[in-house]
Order: C-alpha cells, then structure tokens, then sequence
C-alpha cells in the first residue's frame, strides 16, 4: 500500500486562500491545485504541472473548491472506465453531494446532478436504458443522414459564399451539428439560434447554464409528448417506442444527453479540423498529397484536441488504489480525455502521426462508451469534405497567433476562424448532379468517404459509361479497367 496523499476531506485543511498577485494564487485548501479561476486559464498546463508532482492520479479542487481527483494517465483513464466493479457514474454516491460540499446553485450541477440516463446507471438498470438509446441509435438511415450533412453544408455555405469571407465557428461549425441533431431526433422545426447558443452554453458551467439547462429540457421535454402521441420514424419515437419503456422524464434526459454529447462534440470537431488545416502546412500538405484522408484527419484531432477535455464524475464504490493514489470510497475522479491524450508513457513524440490510431480517449470506453461516435464522425467527415470542396482556396484571414480560445472544466473551442476565399455563386442544395465530389473536387483533397458517393441514386445508364468502340480490354484480365473507372467515377 502507498501512503495516503492529503487531500482536503479531513478536517486539518486551512481554509485561508492566498491573496490575488501571490505565487501561490491558484491554490486552495490543503494547498491543492484549483481547476477554476486565476491560475487555470491553461488547463493544459495545470494538468502537466499536476503530473509532474503527482503522477498519474492527481487531487484537486474544483469550482467552490469541490474536492477531486483528476486522471492523467492514459492505461489509469482506460482501467478506470472499463471496471464498474470499482468507479461508476452515479453521482449520488459522492461524498460531496451526500455531505452537502456541493450547494445546489453550484455552476457545474448540471454535468453531475443525478439523471434516469443510461450514464448514471448501473447493472440491470443500466442494460435496460442502455439498450433502448442503442436500439433507437440502430435505426438511424446512415446513408440518408450523410445526405442531410452534405445538403446542410451547402446551405450554410450558401448563406456566406458570394461574400469571398466567413466566419467558420459561428457560422458553419457551430450549426451544422445541430441542423443534422434536429433531424435525427426529430425536431427540426425547433432548429433556431437559441437553441445552438443553450446547447453551447450549458457545458461551460457559466452563470447563465442553469437557465439555458431549463429551456433545453422544455424543448425535449415537449418533442418527447408529440411523438408519444404522433410517433414518427425518427430517433426520438425510437426511443419511446423500445421494449425498454421508457418514461417520459428518461425519453427527455436521455435526447438532453445524446443532442449535447453530439453537438458540442462535433462543433469543436469541426472547428479544430479546419483550424489545423487552415494553420498547419505540413497537415494541410498530407491532405493536397494524399498521404492523409479527411476521416484520418479527423481521428488525428480526437487525439490532438479532443472536443470534451474531460467528463466528471466517476465516483469510488469501495476504497481502492489507482495510479499509486489511495482512493477512499465515495471519491470522486475527473475523467482525463485531454491529459490522457497526452500521456507520454503512450505518446512519447507528441508530433508524431497517430492517423489510423483510434485508442484515444475522446469517446469514452467501458460500459459508458460514446453510443452515437459514428455519427459525430460522419458529421465531421462528410462537413469539412463539403466544405473544403466547394471552397478550394479557403485561406484564414487573419494571423495565427490572433485566434483565441475560451475554456472551460469540460472543454476548450476556438472562438473564431475567419477565412477569406474567392466569391462563389450559391448552389442548389437539393440538386442531385452526376457524381459531384469526384467529378469536381480539386486533385488535392483526398477524401475516403464512400458512404457519401453510394447515397446519390445512381442512373440505369450513366452517360459517361465507356462506349462501345472503346479499346477493348485484354483477355487476360476481364474487367479490370472498366471496374477501375466506375471506382474513379464513384459507381
């Protein structure tokens, strides 16, 4: 056994905080780390200053100083969330809410305050509300949602194109996810600026998170009473509709689960993408080579950037060791996505190339694994290769070093990517032209998305097919070119 670290739930703390300016501002009681505050604009940089004083399982305080642990290491996050026997979700096995530590006007209650969800579940409970969201997740047209994408890019380029410039977080990144949320679920006509800025902001913990967790909840909670009275083929009536019975308290929660996990995930998916590939040279040479797709790119962000940095909390259900702390029963632990990412026992050469590599942590693991990660990934996938092939020559318009983040404990997005490009005319987003992205796509991207290709109906007798006068091919090999062009085409 390793002796226990202090950590502030005895009753010897001093409750005394440094004045502001001090060298030890940042700290709070027992002398622990704050994760909030002055001293944690760089997040980033507080998570390496933890393991290089602790190691692989830190403590610290949270808003309020909330007593907890934070995961660094990438094998400690990965035990952690694959043994339920040890840590679950169930938040009303911390301590802290148990004793009262946590107010019930603390700014982070919306992230942990106990919910009939899938992810706060355990055991017979946990099977029966995970499958009802993985069964409804099954029913989903992948095809016809990478449709929807593809046209819904086009719409928003539509909305900037003839203006040569653009803003693309606010007005690409952060809609696309929720135009193509709203259609899963069901609830377009709900789709409105409102609605992307409370889904936006309540994972900040902001003042103001609080209020926009009410009217999110208002909106799901009165999508989930339409389709129980007029059910519709949508992911929503899915739900209701399971084996599983779910009321309709756990049909909101669990839309209020799946829409914010999709959407902030994706539009910081989305903005990180574009960012690298509008700053990094070398990332954006990979790209015009060939050497990397854009779903490739995509899983180098999941390790890079990860669009939730980590997810809290997992609690202790017994007393137990991890990354040579003693983790006492009720204890709560931050999931590391971010530090993890970064561990240098698995990525020692932070440059080098992970394309291909999808044991990041960035959609969980365990019991609780990201249900729905396939479609943040066609999202992304089918949105920069729509975005990307329409404007070409897209340029950020204006330095590097002037792009800003805003961070908070779950997260850190860009605030905005400007971009210049040469005007274009809009297109007709419902028009089906012949094979566009590989007849008109420029050389230089390279994308693998076939799904996309094989969702345009294809015509009983393409014009461009080869004609009969063409140059027969060799007998020892029937077939072959004319199999090597429809793949060119698309086909």
């Amino acid at each position: 056994m390793t002796p226990e670290p202090r950590f502030p739930t005895g009753t010897d703390a001093p409750t005394t905080a440094p004045p502001p300016g001090c060298p030890a501002h940042g700290l709070g009681p027992g002398g622990l780390r704050r994760l909030y505050g002055p001293g944690a604009e760089d997040l980033g940089a507080v998570y390496e200053e933890l393991r290089a004083q602790h190691g692989a399982v830190a403590p610290a305080l949270l808003h309020e100083d909330v007593p907890i642990w934070v995961v660094l290491g990438h094998s400690e996050n990965m035990h952690m969330v694959r043994t339920p026997s040890h840590f679950c979700r169930d938040p009303r096995l911390w301590s802290a809410m148990q004793d009262g530590t946590i107010k019930p006007d603390h700014p982070l209650l919306p992230h942990f305050a106990w919910q009939p969800v899938c992810s706060h579940a355990e055991g017979d409970e946990h099977m029966r509300l995970r499958g009802a969201v993985t069964g409804a997740m099954s029913t989903i047209d992948h095809r016809g949602i990478r449709r929807h994408i593809n046209r819904a890019t086009q719409h928003l380029v539509n909305k900037f194109c003839e203006s040569g410039r653009a803003e693309l977080v606010s007005q690409f990144a952060e809609h696309l996810p929720m135009v193509v949320m709203c259609e899963i679920l069901g609830m377009p006509e709900e789709y409105n600026d409102r609605l992307v800025h409370a889904t936006r902001d309540l994972p900040k913990g902001t003042e103001t998170a609080l209020a926009s967790n009410a009217y999110l909840m208002d909106v799901l909670m009165r999508l989930t009473a339409r389709r129980r009275a007029e059910p519709e083929d949508d992911f929503t009536s899915h739900l209701i509709r399971h084996p599983a019975g779910l009321n309709d308290d756990e049909v909101g929660q669990h839309l209020r689960v799946v829409l914010i996990a999709a959407y902030e995930t994706t539009t910081n998916l989305l903005a990180n993408v574009l960012r690298v590939v509008l700053t990094d040279p070398g990332f954006r040479a990979q790209l015009n080579g060939g050497q990397m797709t854009v779903p490739q790119a995509v899983e180098q962000s999941l390790w890079d950037e990860p669009p939730f940095s980590t997810i809290l909390p997992y609690v202790a259900k017994q007393d137990t060791e991890l990354g040579d702390q003693v983790i006492r029963k009720g204890d709560a632990l931050l999931f590391g996505i971010a530090p993890g990412n970064v561990d240098p026992r698995v990525r020692p050469d932070l440059t080098a190339n992970m394309k291909g590599n999808r044991s990041h942590l960035a959609f969980g693991g365990g019991p609780h694994e990201c249900p729905g990660q396939d479609i943040g990934r066609a999202i992304a996938d089918v949105g920069v290769d729509a975005l990307l092939t329409r404007l070409p020559d897209i340029q950020l318009d204006c330095e590097e070093d002037e792009l800003s983040w805003r961070s908070s404990i779950s997260n850190r997005h860009l605030v905005e990517l400007p971009v210049r490009f040469a005007p274009r005319p809009q297109q007709d987003a419902m028009a089906q032209p012949e094979h566009p992205a590989s007849v008109q796509r420029p050389s230089n991207w390279q994308v693998s998305a076939p799904q996309l290709h094989k969702a345009v109906p294809e015509p009983v007798a393409p014009a461009t097919a080869p004609t009969p006068t063409a140059t027969p091919e060799p007998a020892t090999r029937p077939g072959v070119f004319r199999r090597l062009l429809r793949w060119w085409r698309g086909d």
